[in-house]
């Protein structure tokens, strides 16, 4: 086989296996857009000299209630003391902040596997 058959084949595996996996992208009722840096909207805000510790989803599209919920259910075991100690408010129908802790790469990995 020449080099270039080759090369040709490998592209046809790529291209298909890119249309294959992205044929059915999971709805939503919500969606959290990238920034223009390609990051994830999520930012830590310490306050009260450092006693206090908030995480805030900026710039949620659709329904901001309804990612807090998914947030609140499945972002830890229901039983696990981060669970009882998360507390979620609904900013401006488009921000949602995070209290109890330091949850900022934690809500990074769920809204990743989520797929954002």
């Amino acid at each position: 086989m020449r080099p270039r058959g080759l090369l040709k084949n490998a592209r046809a595996l790529t291209t298909s296996s890119v249309a294959a996996s992205s044929s059915a992208p999971l709805q939503l009722a919500y969606d959290v857009p990238r920034n223009s840096n390609g990051s994830l909207p999520v930012y830590t805000d310490i306050r009260n000299g450092g006693t206090r510790h908030l995480t805030l989803i900026r710039n949620v599209e659709g329904n901001a209630t309804r990612l807090a919920d998914d947030i609140q259910q499945t972002l830890f075991p229901a039983d696990s003391s981060e669970a009882a100690r998360l507390k979620i408010r609904v900013h401006q129908n488009r921000h949602l902040i995070l209290s109890g802790g330091r949850w900022k790469h934690s809500v990074v990995e769920w809204l990743s596997t989520k797929g954002f």
